[in-house]
């Protein structure tokens, strides 16, 4: 395993990051992107990213091109012919493109191998990455497992010499559907609700959400997958008109605009709470099986709740039979977090 080192070099010229989900995890690697473009302003910037969340860096002005990998299709055998021609077809795209530098900020088999393949002479990683994935990289730095995300990945932007010093997040300035515009647009003031998450053990129960609400005044805007359209539906019903659901309804184009332009966002522990930090709003954000110190919001415009009457958490557990780091959140504690942040 190379050693961690720092890198000297010249401006790189043309320089890809591996990177491709989860949303999250996508959100927390853009001031890597920020901090890089920063240093080396002229370098062209490509960025591998899996289907489903290039909504979120389409169109953006740091970044020359998207690539953009059906990953989830590969877990499947029966598409193992299939799942060999896209490699084929990937290698030789990234090949042809001549980078100086690939960065795997993702650090799994997968996408070590990816960084591998694009024959740079100059290939940055984490050496604590996981599956061996640190066999495939030039030059490595320890990303630590006790610090925030966001944190450990600037680490690979302070290895080639860039400034970290300011932590910025560069979202595009998205244009929303019409539809999501003209709704904006006729809200006065409203709050975000996001009660999904892609682990069950994340949730917090969606009758809590729908007991909030009745406690508070706003008008509320719910986002989630189609996944979560039950839960929405579930909070809909139980407050009525004030409720706008729009589960399953909007692109992240779409969310993002939502999310610029609530007064607060209420939320579990999922990937549109870190693009609502990274705009920073307001949040309240429940957790239970994971660690807010590693997945928490970033920054200091935020309220982490955890229950007290736990001490199992965080388990980092996606199923459980009483999911009582979450239930045992009560909704008054929850109501007057809210009250503070929104000053009732």
């Amino acid at each position: 395993m190379p050693p961690p080192v720092t890198v000297q070099v010249n401006p790189f010229s043309k320089i890809l990051i591996v990177k491709p989900s989860s949303l999250g995890d996508v959100v927390h690697s853009l001031p890597v992107l920020d901090a890089i473009k920063g240093t080396y302003p002229d370098s062209v910037v490509h960025w591998v990213i899996a289907k489903g969340f290039e909504g979120l860096l389409e169109g953006h002005p740091m970044i020359n091109r998207l690539i953009v990998i059906s990953k989830d299709q590969w877990k499947r055998p029966l598409r193992f012919w299939h799942t060999g021609r896209e490699f084929q077809m990937l290698f030789k795209t990234l090949r042809a493109e001549g980078y100086d530098l690939v960065i795997d900020l993702q650090g799994l088999f997968r996408s070590a191998v990816i960084t591998l393949a694009a024959g740079s002479p100059l290939r940055i990683g984490f050496s604590d990455a996981r599956e061996c994935s640190p066999i495939f990289y030039t030059h490595t730095t320890e990303g630590g497992g006790d610090i925030h995300a966001v944190d450990r990945y600037l680490k690979i932007a302070g290895l080639l010499g860039c400034k970290t010093e300011q932590v910025r997040f560069p979202l595009p300035n998205f244009r929303p559907s019409e539809e999501i515009h003209q709704l904006v647009n006729s809200l006065n003031r409203y709050i975000t609700l996001i009660p999904g998450a892609r682990w069950q053990t994340k949730r917090w129960p969606p009758k809590y959400f729908a007991e909030l609400l009745e406690l508070l005044v706003q008008h509320a805007v719910i986002l989630g997958t189609v996944e979560d359209s039950e839960a929405g539906a579930f909070i809909k019903d139980r407050c009525g008109k004030r409720v706008i659901d729009l589960t399953g309804r909007t692109t992240l184009k779409d969310a993002v605009y939502i999310l610029k332009n609530s007064l607060a966002v209420i939320t579990n522990d999922t990937g549109p709470m870190h693009i609502a930090a990274a705009l920073n709003r307001p949040i309240i954000a429940l957790f239970g099986p994971t660690s807010p110190l590693r997945t928490g919001p970033y920054g200091s415009n935020n309220t982490v709740i955890v229950s007290s009457k736990v001490d199992c958490a965080p388990c980092y557990k996606k199923s459980c039979q009483n999911m009582a780091c979450m239930n045992t959140i009560s909704v008054h504690e929850v109501y007057s977090h809210c009250k503070n942040v929104l000053g009732l």
